[in-house]
């Protein structure tokens, strides 16, 4: 009868697969110890070993068949509640292990007699903690922000558990769980809603204000929902996102935005302080804290403890020929679905279809691939009894370790995998990998889930869709529903509701991009005012309201107005924001753009922006790419034609690597590549113009301005006798 891999949380295997290293009656005791949700009692396929009938009977995760204390029946699908074996909501002194609540298992050795083999290490002070414990005892919803494996969950637990030892633990271990979590916190005396990786609570069908607003009214410490989230998801929220290049997703996550702005944040190191290593040399005997001391300072104790590190090596190396590439591809595929917006576990026979586009590009058959099994296998193997590459088993699906999610180097998501997953997830998840493929710059992608997510009436996504038809190049398509969504929320909210604000600036927004740079300059006027009475002068939309004023007057003709405006609001942003904040880096491209003076001290100021672009946002962040294609124009107007075309096909290659060949940005930019070419190379020139514009007919609405422009370079070139 095979043992069920027990698991405490969504991410992580409970145990190790080093079952004969501590022998049988130990992992009984220790298996004994945990709980598993009806989520994961049905993980009956996930044998990792064999024992005899009856411990594996012993081992049986229990399922409640009546109600327990919250009147809630003990959930036997994916959408299932953390409980006792006998169906209860558990108090939080009773969750006597860290991974319950989501920590990683610690990289293990086995453990001396001492101990139970497989106990979490002991548990190390972190410099944050007094003000965890601050910020819980005085607020509703606290969120705790860090690197993968920065030690996020085992903080937060022991905590927690330390203020509120009485209160109720409440885990939803999915999305689907997350109603009858809510109801059940809120029916609790004393309760404490647990959502780690709180990314995977947010979206269609997800948490909003409204809802932490109800459970959290009342006096402190009775009702607390307490969450982590990884740094980069926590950064989709802040600046980076707001500073698009044209600025017109910036409302689109309003809703997940307005969650996390209801939080009290507090930020988890992922490297150790001095004082903290200093503790944890009181515990130098166990072998996993040892280790992770003498691995040095490159990497946090925590880090090393979920032997993240390690992982990440495996995974590289596996590439080989000969090792397991085959494995490798599979993992490649599920941390790209994680990475695309998909929130949950993907199941074996996805991994079967969409790994094989990662193993062609490598090399295929060139690589020696093992047989798919056996690449499963390798990469649902646990590392130093920690993690695999993989989480999870047949019945529940797979996930990637999330230390793997932002791997320094990773190539952006191919084009093969949204296509793939668009076609096969449910109409909710069309949403969150529609709502990721607009951040990520491939609009296309982005409607076609969208598409299917407003078709299933999924709320919220006929306004992102709107946004992201316009950037895919059908700017007047798109003006024409923002008017619709602009009328019915005037309608129902009035003019200066936030989201009848919202929808307001992406109507102006097209409005220009549309070809009507005056019409749009005047609604970006009256909606700056508008937002500075309703939000205030300093606020986020506001200041992107004056941005985009400045931007059409610029592009109606009124450049030195334009550049009066955007020197006002670069004071401003630099007052509110700091000089790294990526709006300051956008007003200050616009402003060297549009502003007057000598060419080679506009050229000097843009290196010097490109500098701190790449440096704060990195090479591949769309302000950076912008930043290029200003330099490459101001190159090709200053006539060193050969620089102009460098830079210009430079630029080509890498916004169709980022953005894909068919997103606008990587149109222009082609274009602009031949305009630069046309005068020492006109035949190649001229073909790379019909090349675009025969792909650009396709992806761009009639009447374009990139076609426009295309076209008009086009006839120049034309041969003399047929000038």
């Amino acid at each position: 009868m095979p043992l069920l891999l027990v698991r405490g949380n969504g991410r992580a295997p409970g145990w190790p697969a080093y079952l004969g290293a501590v022998g049988l009656g130990a992992v009984a005791l220790a298996l004994a110890s945990l709980w598993t949700s009806g989520a994961w009692a049905t993980g009956i396929g996930a044998a990792v070993t064999t024992l005899s009938g009856l411990i594996a009977e012993r081992l049986q995760p229990q399922r409640a068949t009546g109600a327990g204390r919250d009147g809630a029946h003990a959930t036997g699908g994916a959408g299932g509640l953390l409980r006792t074996p006998s169906g209860r909501i558990p108090s939080l002194r009773r969750v006597d292990r860290p991974e319950l609540a989501g920590a990683h298992p610690a990289d293990g050795h086995p453990a001396d007699g001492s101990r139970i083999p497989g106990a979490p290490p002991a548990y190390i002070r972190r410099d944050v903690e007094p003000q965890l414990r601050e910020a819980l005892g005085r607020a509703g919803f606290v969120l705790l922000v860090g690197e993968s494996t920065a030690g996020k969950s085992r903080l937060a637990h022991e905590v927690a558990r330390g203020l509120f030892p009485r209160h109720a633990f409440v885990r939803p271990l999915s999305r689907a769980a997350l109603a009858e979590a809510l109801r059940v916190a809120a029916r609790r005396r004393r309760s404490v809603l647990w959502l780690d990786d709180l990314e995977d609570f947010l979206g269609a069908g997800g948490l909003t204000a409204a809802m932490l607003a109800g459970l959290s009214a009342g006096r402190p410490g009775r009702r607390v929902v307490l969450a982590t989230m990884r740094t980069q998801e926590f950064r989709r929220f802040d600046a980076r996102e707001e500073s698009r290049l044209t600025g017109s997703d910036r409302d689109a996550w309003r809703t997940q935005r307005d969650v996390l702005q209801q939080a009290v944040v507090v930020r988890l190191a992922r490297h150790w302080s001095v004082p903290e290593r200093r503790r944890a040399l009181a515990h130098r005997e166990d072998p996993r804290i040892g280790a992770a001391l003498r691995a040095g300072e490159r990497f946090g104790i925590a880090e090393v403890l979920a032997a993240g590190p390690e992982l990440l090596a495996t995974w590289q190396d596996a590439w080989a020929p000969g090792a397991n590439p085959r494995g490798a591809a599979v993992v490649a595929a599920a941390v790209d679905c994680r990475r695309a917006g998909l929130r949950r576990p993907v199941s074996r026979e996805w991994l079967r279809e969409l790994h094989v586009p990662y193993l062609t590009a490598r090399g295929g058959g060139d690589l020696q691939p093992e047989p798919f099994d056996a690449a499963m296998d390798w990469a649902c193997t646990a590392a130093y009894a920690t993690s695999g590459l993989l989480i999870g088993n047949y019945t529940q699906g797979y996930a990637a370790f999330d230390y793997l999610l932002n791997a320094p180097g990773l190539a952006p998501v191919p084009d093969h995998l949204w296509q793939a997953l668009i076609g096969r997830v449910t109409a909710a998840e069309t949403y969150d990998i529609g709502l990721q493929a607009h951040q990520d710059g491939r609009p296309r992608r982005a409607a076609e889930a969208l598409s299917r997510a407003r078709l299933n009436g999924v709320a919220g996504a006929d306004f992102l869709l709107a946004i992201t038809v316009g950037d895919a190049g059908r700017p007047r398509r798109a003006a024409a529903e923002l008017a619709g969504i602009t009328r019915r929320r005037e309608d129902r909210l009035g003019p200066r509701h936030p989201d009848t604000l919202a929808a307001r600036h992406q109507l102006a927004y097209f409005t220009g991009e549309a070809g009507n740079p005056h019409a749009a300059a005047a609604r970006f006027a009256t909606l700056a005012a508008d937002a500075a009475a309703v939000l205030g002068a300093d606020h986020p939309d506001t200041l992107a309201a004056r941005h985009q004023l400045a931007y059409f007057t610029g592009q109606a003709g009124a450049r030195a107005e334009a550049a009066r405006q955007l020197g006002r609001l670069l004071a401003d942003r630099l007052r509110v924001h700091g000089p790294e904040h990526p709006q300051v880096l956008a007003t200050r491209r616009s402003l060297i753009w549009y502003g007057a003076g000598d060419p080679a001290r506009r050229e000097q100021e843009l290196t010097e922006l490109l500098a701190d672009a790449e440096r704060t946002l990195g090479p591949d962040d769309p302000h950076t790419l912008a930043v290029r294609s200003s330099r490459a124009a101001l190159a090709a107007r200053a006539g060193r034609t050969a620089e102009a075309v460098t830079a210009w096909e430079s630029l080509v290659a890498d916004r169709t690597r980022v953005m894909g060949s068919d997103h606008p940005h990587t149109v222009y930019a082609r274009l602009e590549w031949a305009r630069a070419l046309a005068a020492a190379r006109p035949e190649e020139a001229r073909a790379l113009l019909r090349r675009t514009l025969g792909e650009a007919a396709a992806l761009l609405e009639h009447g374009h301005r990139h076609l426009r422009l295309g076209r008009e370079l086009l006839a120049a070139l034309a041969p003399a006798d047929q000038a």
